[in-house]
């Protein structure tokens, strides 16, 4: 005789319950369509400014929140979850260092499994970009990065840039690679912001999206890494990804590759 309870599958497992924080932005529509979409997610809860957060997790039970806000909110959204239990998955911008070190320190005091994933971009493509811009800017003598967005964006440069700029900086110092060569004397504020030693230039302009190249060269050569968001719908893969991988990664991670592993 056969049991009638049947194994935990795909098929007969509950689905992952989800609030998107932000959900009348512009990214937040597009999150929320993304997860009513998507295979083995529930959307319970749709959450803007004015609403008390904690009354909606309690009566939502949501598992995993979307966090697509704005800087001047988002952490304290995010400490509000880890005392939920509540996993993080956030998108918003304006993290720092010390913001990061007080999520970590909170979630080690929690102690109960929450994850946060912090992600300065959720396109597959751009992932990509930036490990390859990474593991390649040891090699090259110069690296310079060019980031360009719409002018609706409110910080500069971008996070994926500054996320670029660190990752590039950490294998140039592990390998003992020096500076890149600048030889300019004038006009200092033409070459962009320093981030972790690294020139970055940021553009803003109508009709774009999200996009960035990342500029290697050599004597005699140049090997340049681009890469294009035309449509919001373009980070929701990794998104997704985020969400469904959230429970089974308790602890902060910082960037999407960590989750590819191909950081």
């Amino acid at each position: 005789m056969t049991s009638s309870t049947a194994p935990d599958t795909p098929e007969t497992t509950n689905p992952l319950r989800v609030a998107v924080l932000g959900a009348q932005g512009r990214m937040g529509k597009t999150v929320c369509d993304a997860v009513e979409a998507a295979d083995g997610l529930e959307l319970v809860a749709r959450v803007d400014s004015g609403e008390d957060l904690a009354t909606v997790l309690e009566r939502s039970k949501a598992q995993v929140a979307v966090d697509f806000t704005v800087p001047s909110v988002t952490e304290a959204n995010v400490h509000a979850l880890i005392d939920a239990g509540v996993h993080a998955v956030v998108g918003t911008t304006g993290w720092d260092e010390a913001s990061l070190g007080r999520l970590s320190e909170h979630l080690q005091r929690a102690h109960n499994g929450v994850s946060v994933l912090i992600a300065p971009n959720f396109s597959l493509s751009a992932v990509f970009a930036m490990t390859l811009a990474a593991k390649a800017a040891p090699y090259f003598e110069s690296v310079e990065i060019v980031e360009l967005h719409h002018p609706d964006k409110v910080d500069a440069p971008s996070g994926t840039a500054r996320h670029t700029a660190a990752a590039i900086s950490a294998t140039r110092s592990a390998a003992g690679r020096g500076s890149s060569p600048d030889a300019t004397e004038t006009g200092h504020e033409a070459r962009g912001a320093v981030v972790d030693g690294i020139h970055v230039h940021a553009v803003r302009l109508r009709g774009l999206t999200a996009h960035e190249e990342i500029l290697l060269g050599n004597p005699g050569e140049q090997l340049s890494i681009r890469q294009d968001s035309f449509e919001r719908t373009s980070f929701m893969p990794g998104v997704v990804l985020a969400v469904r991988k959230a429970p089974s990664r308790p602890g902060l991670t910082v960037g999407l590759e960590n989750l590819l592993e191909i950081g």
